[in-house]
């Protein structure tokens, strides 16, 4: 017996473009289109984004990790091996979403996108090494000419009578339909509940070590964010107080002594995308006990709002509380 050729060998002949898989060459070549569909423009903003890009949440990464895990055809069968790559990516996604929500880049569209491409990518190419090791009789692959032919077979037979044939006809025109309503409603979704998120991080960008103690003069920075679900392109204006404000314990009302506006900057974002920038500001006053942050769509009320006006007229409204010492 012939020894087996170095390890080298072996994997420039697994990778050989020639010798790639059918169904392997479709995982690899939907996981290119489903990158193109959230990163191009025009296309990102068409309901071929939903399209293009849902199989590659709910199929392609559990395809890819039982095609790695059963290489061989008489492992498990294909009804098995379909209900598996769904369920697994059910299983996996929220996975690697979890993972990230522990790492320093968080749940966001880039890292879920780059974490999803690579597993899947990786447990394609263990698949087609894994397979590329038995022979040929024993590698799983997918019959395309197979499923055609029977489902020609099946819905537009040579044999029978002409009631049969119109009846599997409209059978295939009922699910061709069923189809296109599920991609439409899924492209298409009908609206929900229109709502703006507003909120601030510390410098890590997590709820949590704000920059509460601070010297009038001295920058101090923090980072904003807004998310869109207004379903429509809105311009939001940002301002940031610093407030002087004083809580009646008799009245159980606050009483604003000063109110000075330190910034203001608008921001325009389309439906469903989150803006975060971290923003330097500087106080003047010593006095200062509150930063208060406020968010208006499209336009500003006019500067003769002032005071708990203004605030009752913002869209949503934060605050911090801080302490400002005097310059030594």
């Amino acid at each position: 017996m012939d020894p087996p050729p170095p390890l080298p060998d072996r994997i420039l002949t697994a990778f050989s473009p020639s010798r790639t898989p059918q169904d392997l060459r479709v995982v690899y070549f939907w996981t290119l289109v489903s990158i193109a569909a959230v990163y191009l423009p025009l296309v990102n903003e068409s309901p071929a984004r939903v399209i293009l890009a849902l199989p590659m949440i709910l199929f392609f990464p559990g395809y890819s990790l039982v095609a790695a895990l059963f290489p061989g055809e008489r492992e498990i069968d294909g009804l098995e091996r379909l209900a598996l790559s769904f369920g697994l990516s059910i299983a996996v996604v929220p996975l690697i979403g979890l993972a990230l929500n522990y790492t320093p880049w968080g749940i966001r569209l880039d890292p879920i996108v780059i974490c999803l491409v690579l597993f899947t990518l990786a447990m394609a190419a263990i698949a087609q090494y894994r397979r590329s090791l038995l022979a040929q009789d024993e590698r799983f692959r997918v019959p395309f000419r197979g499923i055609f032919s029977s489902v020609k077979q099946e819905f537009l037979p040579r044999e029978g009578s002409r009631t049969d044939r119109i009846l599997s006809a409209i059978l295939l025109i009922a699910i061709v339909a069923a189809l296109g309503t599920t991609l439409y409603v899924i492209a298409v979704p009908k609206e929900g509940e229109k709502f703006t998120e507003f909120y601030i991080l510390g410098g890590e960008r997590k709820a949590a070590d704000y920059p509460t103690d601070l010297v009038a003069g001295v920058p101090g920075s923090i980072i904003i964010g807004i998310g869109n679900h207004e379903y429509r392109n809105t311009t939001y204006v940002v301002e940031l107080y610093e407030i002087d404000q004083e809580f009646d314990p008799v009245t159980n009302t606050s009483v604003i002594h000063a109110m000075e506006k330190v910034s203001s900057w608008n921001v325009s974002l389309p439906h469903n995308t989150t803006f975060e920038e971290a923003r330097p500001f500087t106080l003047r006053s010593a006095g200062t006990n509150q930063l208060k942050f406020l968010l208006f769509i499209d336009q500003a009320p006019p500067e003769t709002r002032k005071g708990m006006d203004r605030i009752n007229e913002s869209y949503r409204d934060l605050h911090l509380w801080v302490r400002v010492r005097p310059q030594p």
